[in-house]
């Protein structure tokens, strides 16, 4: 049988990540204020436990996203399918990311150099062009955090 996963990224500030990977990825930001409100209610967690972003409750110091086409929990808001989970950690990151995300531009208008500039206006920044002859070119890019992904 099958698992059900989430790919979970530490991060500095988590909503603000999320949001550069909704945009990125055309997912959408994860609306977990239904839940915190009846949380909140019922004595289940505290303020302290929440934050605000842009007008919704959140849990401090994280944020989801979801493809728009996979099922979610309506009273949760949480995503049952392709799922990213930001996180806030303390430490600051040291070194390469052993695992990343590819961003591919198949069936993108105007292709890699389009999807590279959106990415680009949204906060990523480019490192370096990789061309491998007739295995094709990719972009390697870091999101605004510094995480390493590729555009290809």
């Amino acid at each position: 049988m099958a698992l059900n996963w989430k790919l979970v990224i530490d991060s500095t500030d988590a909503p603000a990540l999320a949001d550069f990977w909704a945009a990125a990825l055309g997912y959408e930001v994860e609306d977990p204020s239904a839940l915190i409100e009846r949380l909140l209610a019922a004595g289940q967690v505290g303020q302290a436990a929440v934050a605000e972003h842009h007008g919704r409750k959140i849990f401090r110091g994280y944020a989801a996203i979801r493809h728009p086409d996979d099922p979610f929990d309506e009273t949760s808001g949480i995503g049952r399918g392709r799922r990213l989970l930001f996180q806030d950690v303390p430490e600051a990151k040291t070194g390469k990311n052993r695992l990343h995300l590819d961003v591919h531009s198949e069936g993108a208008p105007g292709g890699l150099d389009a999807l590279v500039a959106r990415l680009t206006d949204l906060g990523a920044t480019r490192v370096r062009e990789v061309n491998k002859g007739p295995a094709g070119h990719w972009w390697v890019m870091r999101d605004p955090e510094g995480n390493e992904f590729c555009a290809a």
